[in-house]
């Protein structure tokens, strides 16, 4: 009976693994920037801000709803 082989992604430690700035050449850094603050952002407040603007959403939708239904029985 053969041994079991691991999968290539159990081979490989991905615990401390960097972003794309690393493997990016000097002259596209400031491309990357502008991506990476989105990132940061996004891991920092990404839960609040869903939250915020599903509310904003949703309440923009209920006024718009009774906007159109005050046109449409007026």
């Amino acid at each position: 009976m053969s041994e079991r082989r691991e999968d290539p992604e159990d081979q490989v430690d991905t615990t401390d693994v960097g972003g794309l700035g690393e493997v990016l050449p000097e002259p596209l850094q400031p491309f990357w920037m502008p991506i990476q603050r989105i990132q940061e952002f996004r891991d920092t407040w990404g839960d609040t801000y869903t939250s915020v603007m599903e509310l904003v959403l949703g309440l923009g939708l209920a006024i718009g709803y009774v906007w159109w239904l005050t046109i449409y029985l007026g």
